[in-house]
């Protein structure tokens, strides 16, 4: 019979596919036992520590199951140990990042520095959190690519959370001319401000006149919003701004140069030449 058939030692087809059937009815468990804890902890903990607990059940399940199923193939766990102590060695070695990356996972878990939909940065990359694994972590850019993060880099790099706190502030320069009233362009900006829903009253807003420079009298405007809509209202606002200060006669200042060519010199030096000698 052909299930009789001995692959090796005294290990039969018929045992591969007990034990294959054994270890699949363990995954289906574990996914079992995952999908009740989500249900039944989803309003006791918070998503993003609900999710890493999860799967390090899910996989610590599997791992048992695997290790309960050596022996029936002629593998004790005690040889194993034995065996893989040279071989241990060397994977030590060319798995240090993985490691470092499991322990960072671990570490993040509970510092929880970021959670699952944050906007961060990272280094050079900044996105939004799509998930968080025990060895990395998953980040979708504001271009929409999906870019996957060591864990260790996102552990011991800096890390910039755009959304932890509830409010979030940006500023424009705004320059009028000199011979704008910069009194009525700071009224005007205010009360669009205040106007507005999701421009904070507290931390308040600041408008006031910070330089006078070159070609215009700079105003600068620092804004509050929710961090949530802070992006939205930045492109938004400044227009407003524009509009409404043009509205009222006021213009945004551009850089003015006054150029005196050589030949028009000359001729003005002729013209006060003469003038001075016919008087």
């Amino acid at each position: 019979m052909i299930l009789d058939t001995i692959v090796y030692g005294d290990v039969t087809i018929l045992k591969l596919l007990q034990i294959a059937v054994y270890v699949l009815i363990m995954v289906l468990i574990a996914k079992v036992v995952v999908i009740n804890m989500k249900r039944s902890l989803k309003n006791r903990m918070d998503r993003d520590h609900l999710e890493i607990t999860t799967k390090v059940i899910y996989y610590m399940i599997i791992i048992v199951a695997v290790l309960l199923s050596l022996p029936a193939l002629g593998i004790r766990p005690s040889n194993l140990l034995v065996a893989g102590g040279v071989v241990g060695i060397v994977i030590g070695f060319a798995s240090q990042s993985i490691v470092g990356n499991l322990i960072s996972g671990i570490f993040l878990m509970f510092e929880r520095p970021i959670k699952i939909g944050d906007q961060l940065r990272v280094d050079d990359i900044s996105g939004f959190v799509e998930d968080i694994h025990i060895v990395s972590t998953i980040v979708r850019t504001y271009n929409g690519l999906y870019v996957r993060i060591p864990n260790e880099k996102v552990f011991t790099g800096i890390i910039t959370n755009y959304v932890a706190n509830i409010a979030r502030r940006f500023e424009y320069v705004v320059g009028i001319r000199y011979s704008d009233d910069a009194d009525l362009a700071i009224e005007i900006i205010e009360d669009l401000i205040d106007e507005h829903p999701f421009a904070l009253k507290k931390p308040s807003p600041q408008i006031f006149v910070d330089n006078l420079g070159d070609n215009s009298v700079n105003i600068i405007v620092r804004i509050w919003a929710p961090a949530t809509e802070w992006y939205d209202l930045k492109m938004e606002m400044l227009w407003e701004i524009k509009k409404m200060l043009e509205e009222n006669g006021i213009e945004i200042a551009f850089p003015q140069r006054v150029v005196w060519f050589a030949d028009e010199l000359r001729k003005r030096e002729v013209s006060d030449a003469r003038t001075i000698a016919h008087d």
